[in-house]
C-alpha cells in the first residue's frame, strides 16, 4: 500500500497555498499564499491592536485643552468586531485551503485527473450555486444587519452613556446595566409598569387587527354584499397613506383644536384632553384604534386570500349536518385561517410589540410624573428611544433592547413550535 504524502497538507496547514504549489496549482496556490500574506499583513500592522483595544477600549483619555487626542472607545470597539470577522472569515478560508489539498492528495493517489483553476470554479458555481447566488446578499447581512446587532448587544455590557461619551474613556461593566434596570427603583417601576402594558398592548392590537380584518374578509365574501370592489378598495386606501401622515392626522382630529373637539363644544360640553399628560386610557384606546385602522387592511386582505381557497364542499356537508354559521366558523373557517397565517400572525404580534410610531407620533415627548423618561402610553421600543437617542443612556437603552430581544424570541418561537402550523403540518395540504 502505497504511503500517503504529507508533506504538501503539512506545508499547507502552517502556510495557506503553498501544498497547491507543490502539487503543481498554481493558481489556487497564489491565490491562497496572497490571502495568507494580506492576513498576515493585517495582523500585524492592525489587527493585533485592534484585538488588544476592543478588550481594553483605551487607555487614553482625550483633552482637547491640552491638545491630547486620545482614544475613541466605541470606534475601537468597532474596530475590534471587524478584526474579529475577518479572522473569523481568514478560519473560513483555510478551512477551504485543507479541504482542497486533501482533495488534490486524495485525487492524485486515486490516479484521477485534478480538473484546472477554470474547470473547479465551473464546477464550483455548477454544484453549489446557492453558495454563489447567497454570497453577496449574506455579506451585506452582516454588514448592515448583525455587525449593528453585535455592537448594540456589546454596548449593553458598558457605561456608554450620559456623561462618559467620547473623547471620555468607555469601560466594560459586565451586567451591571441590567442590574439598574431591576434594581434602581425608578427604572425598575418603569420597566415593570411599560412591560405590563406594551404585553396588553401587543395582544390586544394583534386580536383587534387580526379578527378586525378576518371580519371584514368574512363580510365580503357573503354573496348579498353589493358593491365588493368598492368596499374592499376603501381599506386599501388608508392603507396607501403613509403610517405617519395617518398618524400626524389622527393627532390633529383629537387634539383641543380638531374636528372631534370642535363637535363637543358645539354641543355645549368643555373640550377633551384625548391626548393629554393626564389621559391615561383614553390615550391607549385612541392608539389601539388608529393602529387597527393602518393594520386591519392588511388582514383583511390576507384573510381573503386564504378564504379564497377554502373548500366550499366543507360548508355544505356541515350545513347538511345541521351545523350552524357560528359552529361552521368555529369549526371550518377559524382552524385554516389560523392555521395557513400562523407565521403571519407571530410576526404581527412582533410588530406591535415594537410599534414605535403609533405613541411616538400621536403622544411622543410626554414625561409623567412615577415614569423615568417615559409616559404611560410609551411602549419599551419608545422608552429605548427617550434613554438612548434623547438623554444618552446608550447602556442602559441597548441593555433594554435586549430585553426586547429575548421577550420577542422567546414568544414567536415558543408560539411557533407549540401551534398546529408547526405540529400539523400536513393537516391541510
Amino acid at each position: 500500500m502505497k504511503k500517503s504524502n504529507n508533506v504538501p497538507v503539512l506545508c499547507s496547514c502552517i502556510v495557506m497555498g503553498t501544498g497547491q504549489l507543490m502539487y503543481k496549482q498554481w493558481i489556487k496556490g497564489i491565490i491562497y499564499l496572497a490571502v495568507f500574506i494580506l492576513f498576515l499583513y493585517f495582523i500585524i500592522t492592525t489587527g493585533i491592536e485592534d484585538i488588544i483595544g476592543f478588550f481594553t477600549l483605551g487607555t487614553v483619555e482625550g483633552d482637547a485643552w491640552l491638545g491630547i487626542e486620545g482614544d475613541d472607545s466605541i470606534m475601537m470597539m468597532l474596530r475590534g468586531i471587524l478584526a474579529f470577522i475577518v479572522i473569523a472569515l481568514f478560519g473560513l478560508i483555510h478551512y477551504s485551503n485543507i479541504k482542497d489539498i486533501l482533495y488534490i492528495r486524495k485525487s492524485i493517489e486515486g490516479g484521477k485527473e485534478i480538473p484546472s483553476f477554470v474547470k473547479s470554479i465551473a464546477l464550483f458555481t455548477d454544484k453549489k450555486f446557492y453558495i454563489v447566488a447567497l454570497a453577496i446578499p449574506v455579506v451585506g447581512v452582516l454588514i448592515f444587519n448583525v455587525l449593528p446587532i453585535i455592537f448594540m448587544t456589546l454596548i449593553a455590557f458598558t457605561n456608554y452613556g450620559g456623561d462618559i461619551v467620547p473623547p471620555k474613556l468607555v469601560d466594560w461593566i459586565g451586567f451591571d446595566n441590567f442590574k439598574k434596570i431591576f434594581v434602581l427603583s425608578d427604572l425598575k417601576g418603569t420597566f415593570v409598569k411599560i412591560l405590563g402594558w406594551n404585553i396588553i398592548w401587543a395582544v390586544a392590537s394583534t386580536f383587534i387587527n387580526y379578527f378586525g380584518g378576518l371580519f371584514l374578509a368574512l363580510l365580503l365574501n357573503k354573496e348579498c354584499v353589493k358593491g365588493k370592489t368598492f368596499w374592499r378598495a376603501f381599506p386599501i386606501l388608508a392603507y396607501a397613506v403613509p403610517g405617519f401622515i395617518t398618524l400626524l392626522g389622527f393627532k390633529f382630529m383629537f387634539s383641543y383644536g380638531g374636528p372631534i373637539n370642535y363637535l363637543i363644544t358645539r354641543t355645549g360640553a368643555s373640550a377633551i384632553g384625548f391626548l393629554d399628560i393626564d389621559a391615561g386610557w383614553r390615550a391607549r384606546i385612541i392608539g389601539l384604534l388608529v393602529n387597527a385602522w393602518i393594520s386591519i387592511p392588511t388582514s383583511m386582505l390576507l384573510a381573503t386570500g386564504m378564504l379564497s381557497n377554502m373548500n366550499k364542499e366543507l360548508y355544505e356537508a356541515a350545513s347538511i349536518d345541521g351545523a350552524t354559521k357560528w359552529v361552521q366558523f368555529i369549526k371550518l373557517t377559524l382552524p385554516f385561517v389560523v392555521f395557513s397565517t400562523t407565521p403571519t400572525l407571530i410576526t404581527s404580534f412582533v410588530g406591535n410589540f415594537n410599534n414605535f410610531g403609533v405613541f411616538y407620533f400621536l403622544r411622543g415627548g410626554l414625561y409623567l410624573d412615577g415614569y423615568f423618561l417615559a409616559s404611560d402610553t410609551d411602549l419599551l421600543i419608545n422608552w429605548l428611544y427617550n434613554l438612548s437617542i434623547d438623554n444618552n443612556y446608550y447602556g442602559i437603552g441597548a441593555a433594554i433592547s435586549l430585553i426586547i430581544f429575548l421577550i420577542t424570541s422567546v414568544l414567536s418561537l415558543g408560539t411557533y413550535v407549540n401551534s398546529s402550523a408547526f405540529k400539523k403540518e400536513d393537516t391541510y395540504r
